[in-house]
């Protein structure tokens, strides 16, 4: 499997705050960060919280939030790519993280890893839902500069919906004949890489 752990410069200066973290302390932050991932628009600690793992962590403010969203990024990327414990570890090693730091995420993931992409399968990762497709055909025979004119266009109307609301959202799009065609063609893409998890 290749790499999904990049080598980016924020990478690199979260590994190294990570390193100087206690490995006891890191086991118990990873855990809390594992456990709250699911939850959309809720953080993982609160602003007291944030503070006294400053002091505890021997961090700033700076390098505790990087560390926090560095941690969450491998993780989610972990979700994303459905990786093996034994995969984590060894990329986490090669973006330089400690050995001990990286068997903690690898046994963490082995633990947490599998309840953790059960509930993220029922999330909605989009705000928005598509409730359904309305659509009409327009054909434009003339204007006043040109008395033959044979201008079709597609209008389809997006019924969208908030998942915590009832109230839904009408979106009308125009589309040409060749905005259509490459609509459809990138709906043939998704659809096929659909098929293909399925």
């Amino acid at each position: 499997m290749a790499s999904f752990i990049k080598e980016t410069r924020s990478i690199k200066e979260a590994v190294t705050f990570i390193n100087t973290i206690d490995v006891n302390k890191f086991s118990r932050l990873i855990s809390r960060i594992i456990q709250k991932l699911h939850l959309k628009g809720e953080r993982t600690f609160s602003e007291e919280e944030e503070q006294k793992l400053e002091a505890a962590l021997s961090l700033d403010k700076q390098a505790l939030s990087l560390v926090l969203e560095t941690t969450a990024f491998i993780l989610e990327q972990a979700v994303y790519h459905n990786v093996k414990p034994a995969s984590l570890q060894q990329q986490l090693e090669s973006v330089h993280l400690n050995p001990d730091k990286a068997e903690v995420f690898s046994q963490t993931w082995a633990a947490a890893g599998p309840e953790l992409v059960e509930r993220l399968k029922h999330n909605i990762f989009a705000p928005k839902k598509l409730d359904y497709v309305g659509w009409q055909l327009n054909l434009q025979m003339a204007q006043s500069s040109q008395a033959r004119l044979k201008s079709p266009s597609a209008v389809l109307q997006l019924g969208l919906r908030n998942e915590d609301s009832e109230a839904q959202e009408h979106v009308f799009v125009e589309f040409n004949h060749q905005e259509l065609l490459e609509l459809y063609n990138k709906l043939e893409i998704v659809q096929g890489q659909l098929d293909s998890l399925t």
